[in-house]
Formats: C-alpha cells, structure tokens, sequence
C-alpha cells in the first residue's frame, strides 16, 4: 500500500526521463504515467492488464496525487495502451536510475531482499532485444522496489553489491 506522500512523490522521481512518444497526441505527461505503473508495481501488480486496471481502481484524490489529466471535472488515468506504450519504450536505464532515487529516499528499512525476474513476452527494443525486468521484495517492510532492465547482466551487479552488503551486516 502506497502512502498519499509517496504517490505524491512519485511522478518527480521521473520527471528527467526523456520521453519517447511523439509530442503530437501526448495526453498524459510521461512522468505520470511512470509513477502510476511504479505505484501499481510496488501494490503487487504484474502485467499491463492489471497495472491498468489498478489505475482504472484509483479514487478522484489519488489520481490528483499521480498527476493524472484533468478534463470534464474529473481527472483521468492513461490507458492500458498508453501505459503498454510507454513501458515497452522508455529507456530502462533512465527508469532504473528514476526507481533507485525512489529507492533511497523510501526504502531504508529493509535490511535483506527477495529477487525474482522474467522476461517480458513482445516487448522488444528498437535492437531487437527483449526487456527483462527484476522485482526486489524487502523482507522487512514488504514493499516491491522493481528495476527493468534490457540485458539482465546489467543487474547482477547490484544484486552481487547488495549481497556482499548483506553479508558484511547480517540481519540479527
């Protein structure tokens, strides 16, 4: 479960991505689209689908929090075909950095993780690469801190970091 704080926050921790979508047509901010996906991510959901129905879930307030469109008094959440959109194209590098900012400003309380990846199903880049995507679960405070990655080499290191950390300050 997010705080109001933390969905407040959300959208500014992605406020630097560069946003891959034309700029004719764009009806969400890039920003807000991010932190309604992470949001959703963090409250267990996996997939397009159930991220878009999450934010389809969210009252009138908390769609304010995330930034979310305001027309006909009322405001207005991305599609499942927005949010699938910019998912697939964002750069993962860009997004990591954003989600680790995240990260150190909401998640010191844990003191060990649960790691689990996959391999996203028609999501390829512009190379031709698949995206791959790993979820941290923090064992203390059960929240999900996710990274998405295209190479998953790109996140051995951190896991390898965070184990040596754990190892050298073992949980009591």
């Amino acid at each position: 479960m997010l705080s109001a704080q933390q969905m407040q926050s959300l959208p500014d921790f992605f406020k630097e991505i560069p946003d891959p979508r034309r700029a004719q047509g764009r009806r969400h901010r890039l920003s807000t689209v991010l932190a309604i996906a992470a949001g959703a991510t963090l409250c267990g959901m996996r997939g397009y689908l159930a991220i878009s129905d999450w934010a389809k879930s969210l009252g009138q307030k908390a769609r304010e929090r995330f930034g979310c469109r305001y027309q006909n008094k009322r405001y207005i959440v991305p599609s499942l075909s927005i949010i699938r959109d910019v998912l697939i194209r964002v750069n993962p590098v860009h997004l990591d950095r954003a989600l680790q900012r995240w990260n150190q400003a909401y998640g010191q309380q844990d003191e060990s993780l649960a790691i689990d990846g996959k391999t996203m199903c028609n999501a390829i880049d512009d190379q031709g690469h698949q995206t791959h995507i790993m979820s941290a679960i923090g064992h203390q405070s059960k929240t999900c801190y996710t990274q998405k990655s295209r190479d998953p080499a790109h996140i051995r290191p951190r896991c390898q970091a965070h184990q040596r950390n754990q190892d050298r300050h073992p949980a009591t």
